[in-house]
């Protein structure tokens, strides 16, 4: 067992919930103009997330390791700042632009650490993941006009 590659995997699991919470967050929390497209687009965003992170969490368990529990210890473990209830549509986008870039830099360090440890099946769900986070950053920052 590659104990850097075990963290590694172990963090996405715990970035992953924070994304969830965050983004559902954004879901039940939007209003103004934009309601609609982003209270739909935010809640395929968590739902997508949901059968994500288990699959992450199974790898955990495959590679002879445990996953991460309890969300004060995943909240502790992300490190991601959490969003104010009461926030505009525009912040809640930027935010969970931040929270999914976040989340892109700690995938590709996992990738790397598979890489290191020839774990192409790891390697395999961490390009994966890093396609969706990429293609969900892409369409908050079109949201934004970025």
């Amino acid at each position: 067992m590659n104990k850097p590659l075990i963290d590694a995997l172990r963090l996405i699991v715990a970035d992953t919930y924070a994304v969830i919470g965050q983004t559902h967050l954004c879901h039940w929390n939007v209003r103004g103009p934009s309601f609609f497209s982003l209270h739909n687009a935010f809640e395929a965003q968590y739902t997508e997330l949901f059968p994500a992170v288990d699959e992450i969490a199974e790898r955990i368990r495959a590679k002879g390791a445990l996953a991460p529990g309890g969300l004060s210890n995943l909240a502790t473990m992300a490190g991601i700042k959490e969003l104010p209830e009461d926030s505009t549509a525009e912040e809640m986008v930027s935010h969970l632009v931040a929270t999914n870039e976040k989340l892109l830099i700690d995938l590709k360090n996992a990738r790397d650490c598979a890489i290191e440890e020839g774990d192409s099946e790891s390697e395999d769900l961490m390009i994966a993941r890093t396609q969706v986070h990429e293609s969900t950053v892409w369409m908050l920052k079109s949201f934004l006009g970025n």
